[in-house]
């Protein structure tokens, strides 16, 4: 993942184990306070956030626990890899689109931002410029041709 996607989710993590454990607690026990447990929907519904947030903690550790922070200004774009730009243009209608690979954290396809895991960049990992590409896309087979691969900054 980029640097800036580690940092974000650091912080995501901080805020929930510090400010909204905190804020969590003390509406169960405000609701607690109310009485009977049984019949007692703030005490249920809180509980509930209350489980959410925990489940969301757990992701967030495991995901940084795991993460691979990569600088990709720092990797050569000679080949397609994580960070690369590949501009393809579709062999029948010449067509330009244009990709950048990044992080399954990072990816918004809606942007032209595809996760490293996707089948697109699965396929298009290790192609040079000039090479021919076909990919399975959910309207079916097309082939492409690569135009350009480099690095151009990611914002996220």
């Amino acid at each position: 993942m980029l640097e800036s996607t580690f940092r974000k989710l650091s912080e995501e993590l901080e805020q929930l184990k510090t400010v909204e454990r905190a804020a969590i607690a003390k509406v169960i026990d405000e609701a607690r306070a109310l009485g009977d447990l049984k019949e007692n929907a703030e005490y249920h519904a809180a509980k509930e956030k209350q489980g959410l947030m925990e489940a969301r903690i757990t992701e967030l550790q495991d995901l940084l626990g795991r993460a691979q922070v990569i600088d990709p200004s720092k990797l050569a774009h000679e080949r397609v890899s994580f960070g690369s730009t590949v501009v393809l243009i579709d062999q029948e209608s010449d067509e330009e689109f244009s990709y950048t690979i990044v992080g399954v954290q990072e990816s918004d396809p809606s942007r032209g931002l595809i996760s490293i895991q996707s089948p697109m960049a699965r396929a298009l990992l290790g192609k040079e410029e000039g090479e021919e590409v076909t990919l399975q896309l959910p309207g079916g087979r097309k082939s492409f041709d690569i135009e350009e691969v480099g690095y151009r900054p990611i914002d996220v």
